[in-house]
């Protein structure tokens, strides 16, 4: 057997080495040559132009170009080839096809091909032949090619602790090898960034990753399911997959806020992609409305709901965010094309245009815009005008053509026909459109699904792929636009327990509703959180189906302190202990920026930082953030300050403590003075 001892496998580690540091060489000479011949290559054009005719100038740019490109590709690839010497790979199957004896097949983060021996040495993860490390154990395999697939036998599966290109354990295999190995990497302090996962992929995670069919995919995970990690692994096979096809310029993914998308920022990289572009959805909406309206953000939103509760507001919330809203809008939009286009005879000149004639014309164009249709029709008339009168119009005629059709339907302006949506639906009280104030964020989409419905936008019909995080805290109506904005294909996440908006929440099902099409798949096993705080965060909002993965750690604690003063003491204490404890981050999470600007005021130190919905980068250390901005992050160990009766005390209140909890992957402690809130009796 190859490599049959850890001996065995601590030579072929070197000799792998060895090769790749042969191909880094080859790979600096290959660049070395690439730049010299750019090199002369711009010399010459400088020392010629004057003699070179447009022809030749045109060839010689692109040669340049072509050279630049080859270049660029060769850096790219001494990249990874650097990656590979740190890890050159993390799995091995010993597989066996009908008839052939089982042969070592190593996987790694990206593939390495000898050119000198013309073998694959390590295989891409998300090669086909890749897909049975994860979905099989020792025993009958096969895996899927684009040929057909390829049946066989496992003989042997191993796995890699490999770093800084030492052999640090190797694992062989069993039913539990990927149990063993999640338990050693979870054990670990966090990074400062999302990492990939691509050694400890679970088979249901890898069957989601590996989906090539579905149009829309939604993945309902509980807190901790990695379904952020699944979604960008996902992103990343399919390039790989695609390659021919989709670039990583070609995606776009939908983040929740600039620290989200920063603290995300580091995976796709990792896996040998480019960056993909990145949008929030306030950014998404600026564009979409042309910057003409100034709005409140879902924060904002979020906040005021935190600050004080008033009844109006969430009953213009609830409303905006059902199905039923979107119905009445559908059915307002019926209702203005037939009955707010006054149909009447047009007279140019001598000539009459009847009106059965100009709603024939505006029929034509049913599949167009409504908005967009008017100059069609205008044009249809002056034609046929001209025709009629057998000459040429005047522009005083033209003008006046289109002005009459433009007069014959009541509205040309969003926000007043957004206004007379409420009329017509007998609510006018549920719109506050003051100019002086921002635009409730509950109006924004709304305002912009009528805009797509009556006007058309196709400045992202690029996209050939769009994902959508934290999916729970979208409405019916944002789903509509994203559908009619982006008619690509989808992943769609979140989780609807942490909804930070109670009042506007959308779960797997309701988005069904949006994307009929949809494959949903639902992950209960939670890897983040140590079994203790898991079953904490159950008294919160108990969910039946999570299933925590068998890590144990300290009980949550509970710090009841004498008033607000001593429990920021206690904090600061339990700072000092944080700093020698080992760890790496610390999330204190507090329900409002208030309580957070508060807390960090108090707590001064050069290594806490205080995120909020301005910042942009995602710090290592200690932290100071809300429930709602740490929402897809995870830290070590997680402190959630005030947590008494009377700050969490409503449904928004109590996804907000959801949240916080279910952050900390290792410890959890809540401190309050006076009464402890009742969200924690359940």
């Amino acid at each position: 057997m190859i490599n049959a001892t850890q001996h065995d496998e601590k030579e072929y580690l070197e000799e792998i080495k060895e090769q790749l540091t042969l191909a880094i060489r080859r790979v600096d000479g290959a660049v070395k040559q690439f730049s010299d011949e750019l090199q002369q290559k711009k010399e010459y054009i400088h020392e010629h132009q004057s003699g070179m005719d447009e022809a030749d100038m045109v060839a010689a740019g692109q040669s340049i170009n072509r050279m630049a490109f080859t270049g660029e590709a060769a850096v790219s690839r001494k990249r990874k080839l650097l990656k590979l010497g740190q890890s050159p790979y993390f799995g091995r199957l010993d597989f066996a096809a009908p008839g052939q004896p089982a042969a070592p097949v190593y996987i790694g983060v990206y593939s390495f091909f000898d050119e000198q021996r013309r073998a694959n040495l390590i295989y891409d993860w998300r090669a086909p032949i890749s897909s049975m490390f994860y979905d099989f154990e020792p025993g009958e395999a096969f895996y899927t090619t684009p040929a057909g697939r390829v049946a066989g036998r496992i003989e042997r599966k191993r796995q890699y602790k490999i770093r800084d290109g030492r052999l640090e354990f190797m694992l062989d295999s069993d039913v539990n090898i990927h149990d063993d190995v999640l338990q050693r990497e979870l054990a670990k302090s966090s990074d400062d960034k999302l990492k990939n996962i691509v050694a400890t992929i679970q088979r249901d995670q890898n069957a989601v990753i590996r989906n090539e069919t579905a149009q829309v995919m939604v993945i309902q995970g509980v807190a901790g399911s990695g379904k952020t990690s699944i979604a960008l692994h996902r992103i990343a096979f399919l390039l790989y997959r695609y390659r021919e096809t989709i670039a990583a310029r070609d995606i776009l993914i939908i983040s929740p806020n600039k620290v989200f998308a920063d603290y995300i920022s580091n995976v796709l990289p990792e896996l040998g992609e480019e960056h993909i572009p990145e949008l929030g959805l306030e950014e998404l909406a600026a564009d979409l409305l042309g910057n003409q309206y100034r709005f409140q953000t879902f924060f904002e939103q979020v906040s005021a709901l935190l600050e004080h509760h008033d009844a109006a507001f969430i009953a213009r919330i609830r409303f905006k965010s059902s199905f039923e809203f979107l119905n009445q809008l559908n059915q307002y939009l019926l209702h203005i094309e037939n009955t707010y286009f006054t149909l009447t005879d047009l007279r140019v000149g001598t000539t009459v245009v009847p009106a059965a004639v100009i709603g024939q014309k505006f029929r034509t164009y049913h599949r167009v815009p409504l908005l967009k249709r008017f100059a069609l029709v205008a044009q249809d008339v002056r034609d046929y005008v001209r025709h009629a009168a057998g000459r040429k119009l005047s522009g005083g005629e033209k003008g006046k053509i289109s002005e009459a059709i433009n007069r014959m339907f009541r509205f040309h302006h969003l926000p007043d026909l957004y206004r007379d949506f409420y009329r017509w639906l007998g609510r006018p009280e549920l719109l506050r459109l003051d100019p002086s104030r921002p635009l409730e964020y509950a109006d924004v989409f709304a305002l912009i699904y009528l805009r797509l419905r009556l006007e058309g936008f196709t400045a992202y019909d690029h996209v050939k792929h769009l994902l959508v995080d934290e999916m729970q805290d979208y409405t019916p109506v944002q789903y509509a636009v994203l559908s009619r904005l982006f008619r690509c294909r989808k992943t769609i996440l979140g989780d609807v327990s942490q909804t930070v908006n109670p009042y506007s929440a959308s779960s797997a099902e309701a988005i069904e509703r949006v994307f009929p099409q949809a494959e949903v798949v639902r992950l209960y096993r939670s890897y983040r959180s140590t079994s203790e705080i898991t079953a904490f965060a159950q008294r919160i909002t108990p969910n039946p189906h999570i299933i925590p993965l068998e890590r144990h750690g300290p009980e949550p604690t509970l710090a009841a302190c004498a008033g607000p003063a001593a429990e920021l003491a206690h904090i600061g204490q339990l700072l000092a202990a944080f700093r020698t404890s080992g760890y790496t981050s610390l999330g204190i999470i507090c329900k409002t920026l208030r309580q957070a600007g508060q807390a960090h005021a108090a707590l001064q130190a050069p290594d806490v930082h205080l995120l909020t919905e301005e910042s942009t980068r995602f710090k290592e250390g200690i932290v100071i953030t809300t429930a709602h901005l740490a929402k897809g992050l995870e830290f070590d160990a997680v402190i959630v300050p005030f947590a008494s009766a009377r700050t969490y005390a409503t449904a928004v209140d109590r996804s907000m403590l959801y949240v916080a909890c279910t952050r900390a992957m290792h410890e959890l402690t809540l401190t309050y003075s006076g009464e402890l809130t009742g969200c924690l009796a359940g």
